[in-house]
This record gives C-alpha cells, structure tokens and sequence, in this order.
C-alpha cells in the first residue's frame, strides 16, 4: 500500500478563494433573517387582507362612487395619497394600505442595512473580517446584497397575493414590483450616508430623514395640484405614479430603479475611499466638553434619549400637524355629503364627520409609533450593554435596579413628551384652520392612548429582563402587534373573543368620548406587572456581551 502524494493544487481548490465572501454573506443573512421574514409575511398578509375586505366594502356600487368622492378631496389625498382604480380590488388595496407599507419598508430597510453595516463596524465586530482577503468595499456589497434579499421577497409577495385574489397581473406586478424598488432604494440610501457619517446613529438619521422628505414631498404633490412635479422627485412619489391598475406606467420604475443604482455605486465607491470606523465627513474633535446632564445615572439616561426624541417629535409633530390642518377640510366635506361619509365608515374611517371623531380615530394610530420609539429606545439600552458601554457602570456603586430604573423613567418621559407634542400640533392646525377642537380635548385624546405605549414599555422591559435579544420585537407587540390583529380581526369576521385581545379593542375615541377607565386601568396594571417581572429579571441575569 503505498502513500499518495497531496499536491498543492489539490490542496487549494478552483472555489476556495470565494471561502471567506460565502462566510461573509451567509453571516449577513443570518443577521436580518427574522425580522425580514416578519416583514415578508406582514406586508404580503396586510395586502391580502384588505383586498380581501374589497367585495364586502363595496357591495354597494353607489359606495364606489362615494369613495371616488371621498378620494377627490385635496386633504384625503395629501393624507392617502392620490386614488387610482378604486373602481376594483387592486387599487382599492393600494390605495388604503401601499404608503403605509412602503414606509414600514423603508423603515425597516434603513435600519437593517445601518445595524449589519455600520454599526458591527463602529462595535469592533469587523476588525478581524477587514483584516483578512476581503476588503471593506466587499463586505459591504455582501451584506447589501443580503438585506436586498428582502424588499424583493416583499414586493413579490404582495405581487402574489394580488394575483391570486383576483386582481389584474400587470397591475400586482407593477406595485409589487414598485414596493420592492422603495425598498432597495432605502437600503442603498442607508449604505451612503454610512459611509458619509462617522457613526451609526447619525448614519440612521440622515437616512430616516431623506424617507421623511421623501414622504413630504409626495403629500404635497397630491395635495397641491400646482406642485404635482414634486412627486417625480420622491421615491413615494413615483411609486404613486407608476399608477398600478389605472394607468401601470413602467417609466417612474425605472427612474427608481435608476436612482437606486446610483446611490448603490455612491455608497460602494465611498466605501473605498474612507478609513475603518471614519466617515467621507469627520466631526470635530477639538471642541469643548460637554458635561450637561452627567452628574449621576437618572441625568444620563434623559441625555442620551433627548437627540432621538427630537427627532421622533420633529416627524411625528409634523405628520399631525398635516392631520390638524386638513381636518376642517375633510370633517366640511363629509358634513355635506352623508353617503360619502357612509362610505369612509366602510372603508374603515369610522366617526370622520366631526373634527373630534377624525382626531380620535388618527390619535389611536398614534399609539403605534410611540410604541415604537420606546421599544427601540429599551432596543438602544439593550445594545450599549451588549457592547460593553455599561460595564463600568455596572462594575461600580450602582444597582441593577437604579441603572435600568433610570431608563425606563427617562424613556416613560420621553414619550408622554412625545405624544404631547403630536396633541399640541394637532390642536395648532384645527384652531389655525378655524376648526372646532379645545386644547383639552386634544390633550386628553392623545392621553388617551398612553396605556398601550406603557403596556410597550412593560412588554419592553420584560424582554429585556428575560428575553434581550427580543426587546425591539416584544416590545412592539402590544402597539403594532395590537393594531394589526384588530385589523385582521375585523377584517375576516373573527369571533369576539380574538378582537378583545387587542388592547386597541378597549380604546374610546377620545374626544369624541369619556376615556374607558376600567380598561385603562387594567393595560396600566399589567404594564406595571411586567415592568416589575422584567426588573427581578435583569437584576438576576449575566450582563450580555
């Protein structure tokens, strides 16, 4: 028997130079496959839904004429957009829900693409990958590719669901094809000003403000005639374009498209030519400190939640605003047309014919991205402490309690603060507009809601007690969790029972009403339960790391 000999091309086979970009964006797919299968699946069931609602809502063939009404005034649609095809099921459901869930995939492409990216490079994580064959401008495209992989899975979904509900193709290939385009665009916006920004936050920031331009600009296109070109200069604004089952344009895709991969090429190109860890742009280093708000853990904790709460006031204020100042417009115009406003109850905008019951429905919404901001908020505690940025704190004379104490007081202000703001502004607008609404009843409106963003911030800490890698998504489940089951619930006819589990179900429209204090009371005790479970639980475990 004799030995063989191992020759060095064996050793080193035609495939194993791509070893390393295989590892590479095998690794980035495991990081974002959870939440994109989340949003895979909500986008893909939420069209299905409610095209499903289709033939019940419009039963009537005078209801479609009242919607076309409805959908013909400027402040509907600078709020939902400008209608096409109302007249069938595809443009119906692209009418009520394709914004809204072009903007969750957006949301969620930008922060995605920051968090795989930037920031396992501002942690340290890619030290050892940039240290071997692959350089940064490789790693990148790797990890752009994998978060690609879900924009294009949603608008196929979405293409797919409109298709077997009995829509026509091109118009369920048009739209699906135009959401998964918003959402590359996205992921290539968030990859550029990654590599324009020294860190990851303001990289996020910078991001999340060209979608809320974006958005911006294609509200003002529809609502102001006049200023319609704005739309072609928005990413929502050609999605809207392309017109899906009226007119099925091609051109405002590809003008997407076009824009995608420019942006894409930017980001890649900026890739090369910035240090690891540094920006295209650099912050001055030489400037003086800044101590405000660091005298003890409670100060800290206020600190580093004012920049993003500016922030998420900014937009959501703003977004309210929009609500106070067209409300008098919307509420007149269905007080004069009661089949339209018959027709908007089943379409699913219940009690618009007062400026108090158009505020009380749209306020409940805003219990969703206040729960979202303090989900991301508990996100943020969860994270600095799994990358060792609270270990002296914990090494030294402050308790468990105290240190996570302090963020859920700081956040549970920030978002009282937050919900407040979006009160205020929608009192602004009615009372600048003339309308009828006292700042008491925008107050308590917003108020209102305040037990489902406590009940996020309960659900968010009992994660962050027992379940850390989890606390974004658990603690999102009792807003955005809680709406889309009403949603689902009501839209298949499901039996009581499974519509009470929602917290959105217990919910009087204040102003239009008196507050429903029993079940106020109970969401505030159970949220005060779970808060407290979630401390015992923090305080036992291990710091993550």
């Amino acid at each position: 028997m004799s030995a063989g000999v191992i020759s060095p091309a064996s050793v080193a086979r035609p495939h194993a130079a791509h070893a390393p970009g295989r590892a590479v964006t095998v690794l980035a797919i495991r990081q974002i496959r959870r939440g994109g299968l989340i949003v895979v699946v909500l986008l893909a069931g939420l069209t299905a839904l409610v095209a499903a609602t289709y033939g019940r809502v419009m039963a009537d063939p005078a209801a479609v004429g009242s919607m076309q009404a409805l959908a013909g005034n400027p402040a509907i649609r600078t709020l939902f957009g400008e209608p096409a095809g109302l007249d069938t099921a595809g443009g119906f459901t692209v009418w009520r829900v394709g914004t809204f869930l072009a903007v969750l995939l957006g949301t969620w492409a930008i922060l995605a693409t920051t968090r795989i990216t930037r920031g396992e490079e501002d942690t340290g994580r890619w030290d050892m990958l940039l240290a071997g064959r692959l350089p940064l401008r490789a790693v990148l495209a790797r990890h752009l590719a994998a978060v690609a992989i879900v924009p294009v899975a949603a608008g196929t979904g979405i293409a797919a669901v409109l298709v077997a509900s009995g829509t026509p193709a091109r118009g369920a290939l048009v739209h699906g094809a135009g959401t998964a385009l918003l959402g590359l665009f996205f992921v290539a916006v968030a990859a550029c000003t990654a590599q324009i920004l020294p860190a990851r936050a303001p990289a996020t920031g910078l991001a999340v403000a060209v979608l809320g331009s974006g958005l911006l600009a294609r509200m003002v296109g529809d609502g102001v005639t006049e200023l319609g070109r704005l739309r072609w200069l928005s990413p929502f604004g050609l999605l809207a374009l392309s017109g899906p089952y009226l007119q099925d344009r091609v051109l405002p895709l590809l003008l997407l498209l076009a824009a995608t991969l420019v942006v894409t090429a930017a980001a890649l190109a900026a890739a090369g030519r910035r240090e690891v860890r540094g920006g295209l742009v650099t912050f001055a280093s030489g400037r003086d400190a800044r101590l405000t708000l660091l005298a003890g853990v409670e100060t800290f904790a206020v600190r580093r939640v004012l920049r993003p709460l500016t922030g998420w006031t900014i937009g959501v204020g703003a977004y309210y605003l929009l609500i106070g100042l067209t409300a008098v417009s919307i509420t007149g115009f269905l007080a004069g047309n009661p089949a339209l406003a018959d027709g908007a109850a089943e379409a699913g905008f219940a009690e618009v014919g007062s400026v108090a019951g158009l505020t009380a429905t749209l306020f409940a919404i805003l219990a969703m991205p206040a729960g979202g901001f303090i989900a991301v908020r508990m996100g943020a505690f969860v994270t600095a402490e799994t990358d060792r940025l609270l270990v002296t704190l914990a090494a030294g004379p402050v308790s468990r309690t105290r240190l996570i104490g302090a963020e859920i007081t700081a956040t549970t202000g920030a978002a009282v603060t937050l919900v407040t703001a979006a009160g205020l502004a929608t009192w602004a607008g009615v009372t600048v507009t003339g309308g009828d609404l006292s700042l008491a009843g925008a107050l308590s409106g917003v108020w209102n809601i305040l037990p489902i963003v406590l009940l996020s911030l309960g659900a968010a800490v009992f994660a962050a007690g027992w379940a850390p890698r989890l606390v974004s998504l658990i603690g999102g489940l009792p807003a955005t969790g809680g709406f889309l089951l009403l949603v689902i619930a009501d839209s298949v006819a499901a039996p009581g029972g499974v519509r009470d589990l929602s917290p959105f179900a217990h919910l009087a429209p204040v102003p239009l009403s008196e507050p429903a204090w029993t079940a106020s009371t109970v969401m505030l005790v159970a949220a005060a339960a779970l808060t407290v479970v979630g401390v015992a639980g923090y305080r036992r475990r291990d710091l993550g790391s």
